[in-house]
């Protein structure tokens, strides 16, 4: 059974930083992709970045020269690095990952990030 946890969440200042990691279990070898999203109050969710394991990651505008994706595929760990972080990335991030190309995509169970202004 394929498992997703997220950790890293928490409260910070406008400008300050935190680093997301989503620790990966249940699947052989490494996933073709995953991913963060975020669901900010009120807003659907989102993609936020993502990782394909042949390719180059990819950003949303709004994150692209705060936030780096990253993964560990020896540890099946995504990881997501938010610096200079703004009241409007307040949300619940999620980890994603499809194990196999065109399959199930799992989701995290989610983990808090607040920006305080």
């Amino acid at each position: 059974q394929v498992q997703l946890v997220e950790s890293g969440g928490g409260s910070v200042q406008a400008g300050g930083s935190l680093r997301l990691s989503c620790a990966g279990s249940g699947y052989t070898g490494n996933a073709a992709y995953m991913g963060w999203f975020r669901r900010r109050p009120g807003k659907e969710r989102e993609g936020v970045a993502g990782t394909y394991i042949t390719s180059s990651p990819w950003y949303a505008d709004s994150v692209k020269g705060r936030f780096t994706i990253s993964r560990d595929n020896a540890k099946n760990t995504l990881y997501l690095e938010m610096n200079n972080l703004r009241p409007e990335d307040t949300a619940v991030y999620y980890c994603a990952a499809r194990i196999v190309p065109g399959r199930d995509l799992y989701w995290g169970q989610g983990t808090q990030v607040t920006v305080s202004s």
